[in-house]
């Protein structure tokens, strides 16, 4: 179970990195390719999102089956078992959330720049003509 995991953080690793080139300023001789690799690698990194989907219903499977570790009823080994498991379960959530949120983010950030881009262009084009 531990390989979707670290398939997820490195596709939310590879989205975060993608995120920041696109934004810092001073590419503007690799925005162009920059701009094309995003846009190719946006439908792909879409499957992403069903990813995280199934991987949220293993989270809630795991949490709705575990026993329950209440009162004296379980030993110290047990219990902290159990406090592990809900630990893990809290950190996988949250590279859930990071990793559509980076995928939201890498849309959005590529949208924005291809529309600067063309208008950019266009105002070249403008200027060009006057």
């Amino acid at each position: 179970m531990a390989l979707e995991w670290v398939v997820l953080g490195y596709a939310a690793g590879a989205e975060a990195l993608m995120v920041l080139l696109l934004t810092l300023p001073g590419l503007d001789g690799l925005r162009k390719g920059l701009i094309a690799v995003t846009r190719g690698l946006l439908k792909p990194f879409l499957s992403v999102v069903p990813f995280c989907l199934f991987l949220l219903m293993d989270i809630y499977w795991k949490y709705e089956t575990r026993p329950s570790c209440e009162g004296d009823s379980c030993t110290p080994s047990e219990h902290l078992r159990h406090q592990k498991s809900i630990m893990k379960s809290q950190r996988n959530a949250l590279l859930i959330a990071a990793a559509l949120l980076f995928y939201w983010l890498l849309y959005s950030v590529t949208g924005l720049v291809v529309k600067v881009e063309q208008l950019n262009q266009r105002l070249e084009r403008l200027k060009n003509r006057d």
